[in-house]
């Protein structure tokens, strides 16, 4: 690594904020090896964080007997995996990956089902602890966000990798859970730093390394380069990224109009995108695969309402409420059909949002087997004044928030809908 630059701590303990030597190995203070290093540390302020396996994690703190356990988050033998822990991966487990390979590369792992509510609770704890940093935080997803911390240095008494560093250790002491921190100049850079130290990670990268660490990764590294754009750039001579940094500005744009300039910059670590604040989820959706192709309207009414039930719930975890409905349904031949309709006023009851896809599936129903079903929310905004709209809207959602106090109180069982109960051997 070059020479630290002056002007700033270039090292410090990550578990005692202590200011070290560039050259040190362990904190002075403490003992501890988790230093934080890197020349230009005391001015980069732009940061992407991520929660390790986050869904994993959450079920490990929740149940410390499956600590050291490989643990995939998922089910159904025709399932995809939602999530793997680091023991998982390896075995070489990956998100996505169906089911049954998954177990076929690790028989031993623990199959845990998604509780996204939960989740979606320990992500919006994470994401007040964020906000307590900088107000300029924009979430990508329920565990990741980019934070700017420019200018925060005088309010929080020190600069922002400590700050940072800081915040990863209370989240892990507080909540239970980790996070890797990716520290830069800029989005995309801060989000290639954020996976380079996985988990419990911090690294720090600048525009001055960047080019030289991108050169030699393929094309696709880069941000919405898929697979049809991956396979064109092959086809003009382009397969790293060293490639698109020795190429003309002016070639790349005439040959790939307003793409070719940002594949330009983006190979050179150049990325001028702020950190919105206002961004937030776009859409709240669940589904699932069933083990077997499903034609009977009633078996996919029964699913389609525990599939509304848990949009409901995460709508209402989020605060959030949304005007756009819409079924996702995959045939056994593995054709997708998407159907959407906007409601009069934004909803977050699991009741309305049911209304309205079932009109939807009963429209599909045709004796075609699916696969797969899903239910899903958007056009979100603030939810508190949702379903208050008329007095029949205020009653309906009164009932449905009752139901849910005691299902808080009493368990999931407490309180059974019609619709979802198939005997009394299996309440749902």
């Amino acid at each position: 690594m070059a020479a630290p630059a002056s002007g700033g701590p270039t090292c410090f303990c990550r578990d005692c904020l202590h200011d070290l030597d560039f050259a040190a190995r362990r904190c002075s203070e403490c003992g501890s090896p988790r230093l934080a290093r890197h020349r230009a540390l005391s001015v980069l302020t732009l940061a992407h964080i991520d929660c390790d396996a986050f869904y994993a994690t959450v079920e490990k703190r929740d149940n410390p007997d499956i600590a050291d356990k490989p643990v995939i988050i998922g089910g159904g033998k025709r399932g995809v995996v939602s999530a793997a822990c680091y023991i998982s991966r390896t075995f070489g487990i990956r998100s996505a990956m169906p089911m049954f390979k998954a177990l076929a590369l690790c028989p031993s792992a623990i199959v845990i089902r998604p509780d996204m509510a939960k989740y979606v609770r320990v992500g919006r704890q994470v994401r007040h602890a964020m906000q307590a940093l900088t107000p300029l935080v924009e979430p990508l997803s329920i565990d990741e966000a980019f934070l700017d911390l420019a200018g925060t240095q005088r309010v929080h008494g020190m600069i922002p990798a400590k700050v940072l560093a800081r915040f990863a250790r209370e989240v892990e002491r507080d909540i239970g859970i980790t996070v890797s921190v990716g520290l830069s100049c800029n989005k995309f850079l801060a989000k290639i730093a954020s996976d380079l130290d996985k988990p419990r990670g911090f690294a720090a990268l600048d525009q001055d390394e960047a080019r030289a660490m991108l050169a030699e990764r393929p094309v696709g590294f880069i941000f919405g380069v898929g697979p049809a754009t991956q396979e064109r750039l092959l086809q003009r001579g382009f397969r790293i990224i060293a490639d698109l940094q020795r190429a003309d500005e002016t070639e790349l744009m005439k040959q790939f109009g307003a793409e070719g300039r940002r594949l330009w910059r983006l190979a050179r670590g150049i990325d001028d995108r702020r950190v919105e604040a206002e961004r937030g989820a776009k859409t709240i959706s669940n589904e699932t695969t069933f083990e077997n192709d499903i034609r009977d309207f009633a078996i996919l009414e029964r699913t389609l309402w525990r599939l509304c039930e848990k949009v409901s719930s995460r709508l209402k975890s989020s605060e959030l409420a949304g005007s756009t409905i819409t079924l996702k349904l995959k045939t056994a031949d593995f054709r997708q059909r998407t159907r959407s309709q906007s409601i009069h006023a934004p909803t977050q009851l699991a009741a309305k949002i049911f209304a309205t896809t079932r009109e939807m599936l009963a429209k599909e129903i045709d004796g075609t087997a699916f696969r797969l079903m899903g239910a899903g929310v958007s056009a979100l905004q603030p939810g508190s004044p949702a379903d208050d709209t008329d007095m029949l809207d205020r009653r309906s959602a009164h009932a449905e928030r009752a139901i849910d106090d005691l299902r808080r109180k009493f368990g999931n069982t407490a309180v059974i809908r019609g619709i979802a109960y198939e005997g009394p051997e299996k309440p749902e």
